[in-house]
């Protein structure tokens, strides 16, 4: 069956497209511009897929997007679960299971990553799962991208399996209580398991990791359910040397996302410090 006029995937693409200004996925307004929302470079660059992609989904050459590309279009065009689930449809795709941990990120999310300018913030699904981060983690820790995005998971980091290298902190990264924090991770991933208990994904990350890692199945044997709230970590920043600053979790909603924030103390050395790697952007880095 043919799709109505304005009513299929590529119109549907371009509409959420013109739709979105610039300022809303914090992205500048630049002088002059002509377009009110977003271009296809601006949205291929936050979807993390090529122009010429966004161009032949447009122009309906190309109808079968996968899965894990319908998700990046989703959170880049800023949609709400309903129309996200609507452009899932148009794919020819199911929408993901209520029940299941999101990786969507709502409108308001949104915003309010845009609205923190350079303040070092990423957002979590409640598996642990990276799923956005802005210019100032990447500077501050390393700039995940590199890494395969099924690898980029804070748990995994957490309690690493065979010696696998950290994904989310590319340099050393010191805490007050580091058994705090292992502790409060470990209940937290007992806690998704009883609000999302048919995940998959969950699932099979607790069970690698149960396996895979002494420390974690320690942990999860004492039973303890709770959620990471906040932290003080010291990161050895390869630029400006070490960096002391508050971690704080918020979580947003029944999805479980988690907004992890970092920020140094008003007028404190740390402060600068960080202002630095936000000025100086984050360092290359490569994954062997």
């Amino acid at each position: 069956m043919t799709a109505r006029p304005g009513t299929g995937l590529d119109a549907m693409i371009r509409t959420w497209r013109d739709r979105l200004p610039p300022s809303a996925a914090g992205l500048p307004a630049a002088p002059g511009r002509r377009t009110a929302g977003l271009r296809r470079e601006e949205l291929a660059d936050l979807a993390g897929v090529s122009v010429d992609y966004i161009v032949r989904l447009e122009q309906g050459r190309a109808t079968t997007p996968s899965a894990s590309v319908v998700a990046a279009l989703a959170r880049a065009l800023h949609l709400t679960t309903a129309e996200r689930d609507h452009l899932y449809r148009l794919a020819h795709l199911v929408p993901p299971a209520h029940g299941a941990v999101s990786d969507h990120l709502p409108p308001g999310v949104q915003r309010v990553l845009a609205r923190l300018g350079d303040v070092a913030v990423a957002v979590f699904a409640a598996d642990w799962q990276l799923i956005r981060w802005n210019q100032g983690w990447a500077a501050l820790l390393g700039d995940p991208s590199a890494s395969p995005p099924r690898l980029r998971n804070f748990a995994r980091d957490r309690f690493p399996v065979d010696e696998s290298p950290a994904r989310l902190a590319l340099w050393p990264v010191a805490e007050a209580d580091r058994d705090a924090t292992d502790a409060a991770v470990v209940s937290d991933l007992r806690r998704a398991t009883g609000r999302f208990p048919e995940d998959r994904r969950l699932a099979a990350l607790i069970r690698e990791l149960k396996a895979g890692n002494t420390r974690f199945a320690e942990l999860w044997a004492t039973g303890v359910v709770a959620a990471h709230r906040e932290d003080h970590k010291t990161i050895d920043h390869p630029s400006v040397g070490p960096v002391t600053v508050d971690c704080d979790t918020l979580t947003d909603g029944d999805g479980e996302l988690k907004i992890v924030i970092m920020t140094a103390a008003p007028g404190s050395e740390d402060e600068t410090k960080l202002r630095l790697t936000a000025i100086a952007g984050p360092p290359v880095t490569t994954y062997n």
